[in-house]
């Protein structure tokens, strides 16, 4: 922490004191239930992936174990870095609108901004689209851990891009061997595990396929 961090820290925390009571609550609210939005997100991604092709199913089923990889890694940073909170180290400043944590849960990096970022990540490798949703919604829940004032602004970047480089890291090297487990998952015998992978693409009927490939007769002239 630098004295540049610190006064930017000030400076949105004092921001956050002078905002309407609506708007302390609902950054309260978000901070905590926010990534209730990407557990959601994930849930909806998996099921659509159930009658998509096997790749994609693969890394709908990775994005959340990707998530709680990126986690550990920025517990186990924490507790090598052992930063105090700046709600307890930052003289002067305005106080947190949420509860300053015990000492001894240290604050760099940011826990949230993390799963935040490596949520996003995960969720656009599913769906590229994604990522117009899930970016906003990572920067917003990283800015509320400042503005709730339980995390220095180099808290939230770093868990923003060590969650996001390990979300990524993780499913690229994870995407090979999860197609073929979700091939062989769709192939199992026991209809719980052949829900759970869904049945993968429609294919067309096969009259309607051999319909398609048959080329039509030519009527037979009678002279």
């Amino acid at each position: 922490m630098n004295f540049e961090d610190a006064e930017l820290y000030r400076d949105i925390t004092d921001t956050a004191r002078d905002t309407p009571s609506w708007v302390q609550h609902a950054a309260e609210i978000w901070t905590e239930a926010g990534l209730l939005v990407f557990v959601a997100l994930f849930a909806a991604v998996w099921w659509r992936a159930r009658r998509d092709s096997t790749q994609a199913f693969a890394i709908a089923a990775l994005a959340p174990l990707a998530t709680a990889v990126a986690y550990v890694c920025s517990e186990v940073v924490k507790s090598g870095v052992a930063e105090d909170r700046p709600c307890r180290a930052v003289t002067d400043a305005a106080s947190s609108l949420a509860a300053c944590p015990p000492h001894g849960d240290w604050s760099f990096p940011s826990n949230h901004a993390t799963i935040a970022g490596a949520s996003a990540v995960a969720l656009a490798l599913v769906r590229r689209t994604l990522l117009w949703l899930t970016a906003p919604l990572a920067l917003l829940m990283a800015f509320s851990r400042v503005f709730v004032g339980v995390h220095y602004p180099h808290d939230v970047a770093a868990g923003l891009a060590l969650g996001a480089l390990c979300a990524f890291a993780l499913i690229r090297l994870s995407t090979g061997p999860a197609i073929r487990l979700a091939e062989a998952m769709r192939s199992s015998s026991a209809p719980a595990v052949r829900w759970f992978t869904g049945p993968g693409p429609a294919t067309p009927p096969a009259h309607a396929a051999n319909t398609a490939h048959t080329t039509p007769r030519q009527p037979t002239r009678h002279r």
